[in-house]
């Protein structure tokens, strides 16, 4: 089948590449003249309350995942302790007395990848995607921590980060902190208070990780005039979040809990302010006070900004961004609606590099490949240096072009581009496909490059590693 639609207009294929993870082939015709004539009210009407949600029967919450961790690590101890005991004894132990291996592990990553990737390559847009995947490296979790994190880092994002895409920022936050994947990630599950009960019964004491990481990182900013003592004032004050284990007979396992033995007991003072709550109040107040804070608008405005529109974004659209953040109560609506209605936003130049992840989906899209399985995805995320959910560390991944504009990885961009034309299932031309892609945001020199290729899949490879494909 050819495309009989016109050429995607400019302004149509700026707000699918910028927005969003660009134009389908298959993107009827409607859709783009709509696109087109209000590119701005078109995607705030994909800003439904539950349209970040991904739900399956396929996919399991923490709490299952985490017994189902669990259980397999008491096993393996079962084994571990029988085999020794076999060693050790005079006579064999009997072999039937030795547990067998569970006889299906369900491969939890694979199964949330999947469901992950076909959201993203079946949305109208990608611009809700693009939202939860910013949210969710704002707030990362890695898998490079072990099989813990790596059986609950898809739920981590399904159940802390995509409610939340449209809602308050201090509620993303509190969830995000209260739950198992970052309580175990930034190793607050064993941070006990040095005077609470248990702290004075086990000798174990402060872990700051977490608390460090909610200031510089996920609220107020590097350089916001935080010090030391609020880092160990936080960390006291979130000391008793945790989840219980399987062996728990005070609380639900796998799940949540405020543990009053594990906190650290009195008042705590935070920038100077003192919080006199009493048990899990204490540390929500100090993140609702996060969540308020001037510096946290500036430095959520700053990084949205710096994600959308320029590696450098103009200080009158971050100030503009702030603004909306804390006149609405940091409702993320509101702000993710302000970015789309600034002029800024539209007007300059398409200089950020689309990340490996983006690029990857957009091409997916224009060729009509969908992700039938998530392995050679991952595999090529893994080769292009943006693994699923294995950032390198708290900051997540980088965000600028620099971070992925290297040699070695546009040659990797390149060999993955040769590939995926190859297996393009788009019955158009590359002429065609270029006109349903990019449009009239396609430079005469890319246009003429496409059309003189020898072959089907080297015009389309051209396609996906032209400037006007990899640049939003």
């Amino acid at each position: 089948m050819s495309t009989t639609n016109p050429p995607l207009p400019r302004i149509a294929a700026l707000a699918l590449s910028r927005f969003g993870l660009g134009a389908r082939f298959d993107l009827p015709g409607n859709d783009a003249s709509a696109l087109a004539q209000d590119p701005r009210g078109f995607l705030k009407a994909t800003l439904k309350p539950d349209a970040a949600l991904l739900s399956s029967p396929d996919l399991a919450d923490t709490k299952s995942n985490l017994i189902d961790f669990f259980q397999q690590q008491q096993q393996k101890k079962q084994m571990r302790d029988m085999a020794d005991a076999a060693r050790s004894a005079v006579q064999p132990q009997p072999t039937s007395d030795v547990p067998k291996p569970m006889a299906v592990q369900r491969e939890v990553l694979l199964i949330e990848a999947q469901a992950r990737y076909q959201k993203a390559f079946a949305d109208q847009t990608g611009f809700v995607e693009r939202l939860v995947w910013f949210w969710s490296n704002h707030f990362c979790v890695s898998i490079a921590k072990g099989q813990q994190i790596t059986d609950t880092a898809g739920s981590f994002e399904r159940e802390a980060i995509r409610p939340h895409v449209f809602g308050k920022f201090a509620d993303m936050l509190r969830a995000v902190e209260q739950h198992p994947s970052m309580l175990f990630y930034l190793d607050n599950r064993d941070s006990i208070g040095p005077n609470s009960k248990a702290g004075q019964r086990r000798q174990k004491g402060l872990n700051e990780n977490l608390a460090r990481e909610i200031l510089e990182l996920h609220t107020l900013g590097v350089n916001s005039g935080y010090t030391q003592l609020d880092v160990t004032s936080l960390a006291r004050m979130i000391t008793g979040w945790t989840f219980p284990g399987l062996n728990s007979n005070k609380a639900e396992p796998a799940v949540f809990v405020f543990n009053p033995n594990a906190h650290e007991p009195g008042d705590h003072k935070l920038f100077n302010k003192t919080y006199a709550q009493q048990g899990i109040a204490q540390g929500e107040a100090a993140l609702n006070f996060l969540a308020a804070q001037p510096a946290t608008a500036t430095h959520i405005a700053s990084k949205f900004a710096r994600h959308f529109v320029a590696d450098d974004p103009q200080s009158d659209l971050v100030n503009r961004l702030a603004a909306a953040f804390t006149k609405s109560g940091g409702d993320l609506l509101s702000l993710t609606t302000a970015l789309v209605d600034d002029d800024a936003a539209w007007s300059t130049t398409q200089e950020k590099l689309r990340t490996p992840q983006e690029f990857l989906l957009a091409a997916s899209r224009a060729l009509n490949l969908p992700p039938e399985k998530p392995q050679p995805l991952m595999r090529a995320l893994n080769e292009l240096g943006q693994p699923l959910w294995k950032p390198s560390g708290p900051n997540g991944f980088g965000d600028t072009v620099q971070q992925w504009a290297s040699s070695e990885g546009m040659k990797v961009r390149l060999s993955y581009a040769a590939l995926m034309a190859k297996q393009s299932q788009v019955a158009g031309n590359p002429t065609e496909v270029t006109e349903a892609i990019l449009g009239d945001a396609a430079s005469p020199e890319t246009t003429q490059a496409i059309a003189r290729a020898e072959s089907k899949a080297q015009g389309l490879a051209l396609l996906l590693m032209s400037p006007e494909f990899q640049r939003r």
